[in-house]
């Protein structure tokens, strides 16, 4: 076990000196992108994460992206029962679209 830690300080500290060499800038940006929540493939529970986002609203962009196929660019999530001019300029910054028309 008290190797086990060692090695959890050790890569810590390691990581700590990697990320000092990056602007803080460029860090939040890396963890701004990771942390958006894809309209075309996140589920309900991911969905909920966003401000003003319940069940409902979260089963909604899923039905309508089922019937309607991917969102081509975030605003049109406005097309989604629900979601308004005040929902998106809330939740804007949090979503992508991905890249849509790709395979994975």
């Amino acid at each position: 076990m008290k190797r086990f830690n060692l090695r959890c300080l050790v890569f810590g500290i390691g990581l700590a000196f990697i990320l000092s060499f990056f602007p803080l800038s460029s860090q939040a940006a890396f963890l701004e992108a990771d942390s958006k929540i894809n309209i075309n493939t996140a589920e309900t529970e991911e969905l909920q994460e966003l401000p003003r986002v319940g069940p409902k609203i979260a089963e909604r962009i899923i039905q309508f992206r089922e019937t309607h196929g991917e969102f081509k660019k975030i605003e049109e999530i406005m097309k989604v029962r629900g979601i308004g001019e005040n929902t998106f300029n809330k939740i804007k910054d949090k979503i992508t679209v991905g890249n849509t028309g790709q395979s994975r």
